[in-house]
């Protein structure tokens, strides 16, 4: 299965990581070049300015493009692959996961990461590779930082985007409820910055932690960003009113053994 690790040119220390960790697993990869802000012109950005529920960063811009870059190279190769953000760290099940799940039919997506939040999932799992389970994804909360997309999975989101416009990656992928999603539990990836919440001893540099993206400042704006955002709480309640019966919203457990050195 192709892997690709977002990184930009300018991240030299997550490089190197990505190198290390990718070499220790023995999964080969290719460095998917990011998109940065210089390569956002004005015009791009102030075409998206109202897409989303809040106006969304320069930064948060460049980081869609460089999903969909990923998400368009899955389609001309018309075969699934590991996407990966260049601070994601993995579990040593990783490749015997990859290879568990490269032939799986009548799937979209399938998301390795858990990051501290509930998701909607189903109430019962598919038994898969290395004692995991794989349980449908009705809802995602936040997380981009390691998944499988299929080439149908990259047609859904780009149509969805021509559709609603753009947002954070991860919210893009959240809501485009035309997504046949899947959950892995135990998660099998994390972002480093997520070490600390889990208690898995990080060997690497705090400047690699921080985030290239988030900021806490969140800007309003526009009164019509309360209205995007209103509607599309309504949207996600009536959906996950819809699931009641098959459902259950919790948080994705996590093996920090997985992640073990030894």
């Amino acid at each position: 299965m192709n892997i690709f690790v977002i990184n930009l040119s300018g991240a030299v220390e997550r490089r190197k990581f990505q190198k290390q960790q990718l070499f220790e697993l023995g999964l080969e990869y290719k460095i998917l070049n990011a998109v940065s802000i210089d390569d956002i012109s004005n015009e791009i950005y102030k075409k998206h300015y109202y897409d989303w529920q809040r106006p969304l960063r320069n930064t948060e811009v460049a980081c869609y493009f460089s999903h969909k870059s990923a998400w368009n190279k899955i389609i001309k190769a018309d075969q699934p692959a590991l996407i990966l953000e260049d601070d994601a760290l993995l579990s040593k099940c990783v490749p015997e996961l990859l290879k568990s799940l490269t032939d799986k039919k009548n799937v979209d997506y399938i998301n390795f990461e858990t990051s501290g939040r509930k998701k909607i999932i189903s109430k019962v799992g598919e038994g898969i590779a290395c004692n995991s389970k794989l349980f449908r994804l009705y809802q995602d909360r936040s997380g981009a930082a390691g998944y499988i997309l299929w080439p149908s999975g990259a047609k859904k989101l780009l149509q969805y985007e021509r559709e609603n416009g753009i947002s954070l990656a991860d919210a893009q992928i959240a809501h485009c409820n035309t997504l046949v999603g899947y959950q892995l539990e135990p998660g099998h990836i994390i972002q480093l910055a997520q070490c600390k919440h889990y208690d898995i001893p990080n060997i690497y540099s705090d400047e690699i932690q921080i985030s290239t993206v988030s900021q806490p400042y969140n800007p309003k704006g526009h009164p019509i960003f309360w209205i995007k955002r209103i509607k599309a709480q309504v949207k996600i309640g009536v959906h996950i009113f819809s699931l009641i019966t098959k459902s259950k919203r919790r948080y994705v457990k996590l093996n920090k053994e997985n992640f073990s050195k030894e």
